[in-house]
């Protein structure tokens, strides 16, 4: 039978919905060359063995395992660029989205009349009672209208996970494509240059079949971080803006710890047993410390969440490389906003000089030795 339908799962701790979701795609897609790629994230829950037991039985099914990286969206574009059919479709295993829509999706896109068709959860005849979270159904519908501003493409649910499109629309801007967060489709519809003709479709969103949502509560800031690689990451690489954003919060930590040591360190006391600058010193040190570890939890919550250090070993362990891979840039601080001081400058520009000169090393090794591989 031709090959027509190249099915993408990504996966993420999915191993209790997957052979179940594969019966449904073989019932839905009865009389259809299809495939499906399980694209799978190094699922500690063993995610990515049950698709390989499944592939055994069912030459359509096939695996590609991450190791080393993770999001939905990156997975999704690998997935999609790894099947050799001619139509590529997107969903989730978890059962939200229902296979029985497959064949007239298919259908619309191989009628040539059509570049892209998804399926909507607010489109007329679409329900989300089902799925039962009012909370999630308001913060998408909100997310949705920002979408829309940001694509040019007036749709009722562009950030749904369930569509599909000719493989060679993808591929052709594949590069182009962010891969960062979980929405594809608003990163598909923000790239590509030609108007695409859309055919929606109502879905019934379902309650997740098992296991727990892989959108933690990072996925509101994913979301965020997809629209400023949108406008500004052409000209800013995403994951350094948002490791100079957050360095810049940490500015406000270590200002605060640096006043906070002054005040106590800086009254009568001291002023009469050790120079001024000894409190300076010990303050600018604390601060810098304290806002290390402040920058180190909070990229590794967001600015490096495909990448997370889970566990308290590998959290500390992490941590540590932080601060080595960090220390001459924290010597390089203190260094240079001590001088200043020396030399007459008020403590807290001398402080920001400082910061400043330690930030670029602290961003060029902490993303290869902390977060990547030596």
């Amino acid at each position: 039978m031709t090959l027509r339908l190249g099915v993408v799962l990504p996966t993420y701790n999915e191993r209790g919905n997957l052979r179940s979701m594969i019966d449904r795609l073989d019932q839905a897609l009865a009389g259809i060359g299809w495939e499906v790629i399980v694209v799978d994230d190094n699922s500690p829950d063993g995610t990515a063995d049950e698709a390989r037991a499944l592939a055994r039985e069912d030459s359509r099914v096939r695996v590609l395992q991450r190791i080393g990286r993770r999001g939905l969206s990156s997975a999704a574009i690998e997935g999609m660029c790894a099947t050799s059919a001619p139509v590529v479709a997107v969903m989730d295993a978890d059962h939200q989205h229902d296979p029985a829509l497959l064949p007239d999706m298919l259908a619309a896109i191989e009628s040539g009349n059509y570049d892209l068709a998804y399926a909507s959860r607010f489109a007329e005849g679409a329900s989300t009672e089902a799925w039962g979270r009012p909370d999630r159904v308001k913060a998408s519908n909100l997310a949705n209208r920002i979408a829309n501003k940001v694509t040019g493409v007036e749709l009722s649910d562009p950030m749904s996970g369930f569509f599909m499109l000719p493989a060679q629309i993808l591929r052709a801007d594949a590069h182009r494509l962010s891969g960062v967060g979980f929405k594809i489709l608003l990163d598909i519809l923000a790239t590509v240059d030609q108007p695409l003709r859309i055919k929606e479709f109502p879905l019934n969103f379902a309650a997740r079949a098992d296991g727990e949502s892989k959108l933690d509560r990072t996925v509101v800031f994913e979301f965020l971080i997809g629209l400023y690689d949108k406008w500004l990451g052409r000209w800013i690489p995403t994951r350094f803006a948002l490791f100079g954003t957050i360095g810049a919060l940490g500015v406000v930590v270590h200002m605060a710890v640096l006043a906070l040591v002054l005040n106590l360190l800086g009254g009568k006391f001291m002023v009469a047993h050790y120079p001024k600058e000894v409190a300076f010193i010990v303050g600018q040190t604390l601060a810098a410390v304290v806002a290390m570890t402040f920058n180190f939890v909070l990229n590794n919550e967001l600015t490096y969440a495909d990448k997370r250090l889970r566990g308290f070993g590998p959290l500390m362990m992490g941590w540590a490389r932080f601060a080595l891979t960090c220390s001459f840039g924290l010597l390089a601080n203190i260094g240079a906003a001590t001088a200043l001081v020396r030399i007459g400058f008020h403590p807290y520009p001398a402080a920001i000089v400082g910061i400043v000169l330690g930030s670029v090393w602290n961003f060029a090794l902490s993303s290869k030795f902390v977060w990547g591989k030596y």
